[in-house]
């Protein structure tokens, strides 16, 4: 399906369905919504999934590979051959994110949708757009036209693993000089000045920082990316990662299944995607508040309270991954667990 086929698809979530699972939670045997924002979550399945009904039992965690040509910029740590790396080493299943979807009964779906050189391994979906961006500190990061592509991609793919029985999707990324990629974003998206967006990423001096900043600010004054348009501003200031993680927003909307945010950059795509289609903030779930600053920025304009607080920073999609067991944990409650009335017991009464 072409982008505008995605976007005039997207229904709006089933409120009948989520009213028909806030009664189940209610008439279960303990005081009412004592499980918080868990029993939040199932309820606002539901209403994706369009039934009470609540099952997770597939799922899968889609990372996004791509280099980013601002590292020339000296906003990172580490080299741009370290994304290449860590791409071959998720089918190895030798990174964070591989080791936590495996305790985690996830199955792990690598995508190189831009890494700078050519990567292999079993399960890893090849999907090059281009050999990393372009540096944005000096022009557009890829033009209009591989940003439609890198985002259809990434819908097409979340809608085409529903269709193979994924219940849920979580989001991870890699790539060297994506929080300086996604800081850009955020900054235009949320009218922020980059300072407040900008953290050290996977470990930057004061210095460091200073250049990551400086950078951004001579990438938003160089291509004046439109804030009123996310292809407009991805293809500019973003990256392939976030506009393929955009795509898999919209997909998981389209396909009526949950799909998880992870941290930062994660947020910084699935606020690309609601701003391309509003309907699709009924369709995720947030995992966690990213350590970086501007992780509960992104999270409160998507209207998102995360379940988990723990300062996570790693990316890779650690933190959407993390919530599984979580909800799993709640499921089996919600499934499980008798009620007031099949034990004879007074039910617990809201309070005013």
């Amino acid at each position: 399906m072409n982008l505008q086929e995605i976007l005039a698809a997207i229904r709006p979530i089933n409120q009948q369905a989520a009213q028909e699972a806030k009664r189940r939670w209610d008439s279960i045997a303990k005081p009412l919504n004592s499980l918080g924002l868990l029993e939040q979550a199932v309820i606002r399945i539901a209403a994706m999934t369009g039934s009470s009904q609540v099952r997770l039992d597939r799922r899968g965690l889609v990372v996004m590979c791509a280099d980013n040509g601002v590292v020339a910029e000296g906003v990172t740590q580490t080299g741009q051959e370290v994304t290449a790396l860590v791409t071959e080493n998720f089918y190895k299943g030798e990174t964070s994110a591989a080791i936590m979807a495996k305790m985690a009964n996830c199955d792990l779906i690598p995508v190189d949708i831009g890494v700078a050189r050519e990567v292999a391994g079993e399960g890893l979906i090849h999907h090059k757009i281009a050999y990393g961006t372009g540096n944005i500190a000096q022009g557009p990061a890829m033009t209009r036209t591989q940003a439609v592509e890198a985002v259809e991609f990434g819908a097409n793919l979340a809608y085409e693993l529903a269709g193979q029985g994924y219940r849920i999707l979580c989001t991870g990324e890699m790539g060297i000089g994506n929080t300086t990629t996604a800081s850009a974003v955020t900054s235009v998206l949320l009218n922020l000045d980059p300072a407040q967006v900008t953290g050290r990423g996977a470990g930057l001096s004061s210095e460091g920082l200073s250049r990551k900043v400086q950078a951004i600010r001579r990438a938003l004054e160089v291509n004046q990316p439109r804030s009123d348009d996310p292809l407009d501003l991805v293809a500019k200031v973003g990256g392939y990662d976030l506009a393929g993680l955009c795509g898999v927003f919209l997909g998981g909307a389209l396909a009526g299944i949950p799909v998880v945010v992870d941290g930062f950059i994660s947020g910084a795509a699935a606020l690309l995607a609601v701003r391309l289609c509003p309907l699709v903030k009924g369709y995720l779930l947030a995992s966690h508040c990213s350590a970086e600053p501007a992780g509960r920025y992104v999270l409160e304009a998507l209207e998102l309270e995360p379940v988990i607080t723990a300062k996570m920073c790693l990316g890779e999609g650690t933190g959407a991954v993390a919530l599984l067991p979580l909800l799993d944990l709640a499921l089996g409650v919600y499934e499980g667990m008798s009620t007031f009335q099949e034990i004879s017991m007074e039910s617990y009464q809201p309070l005013d």
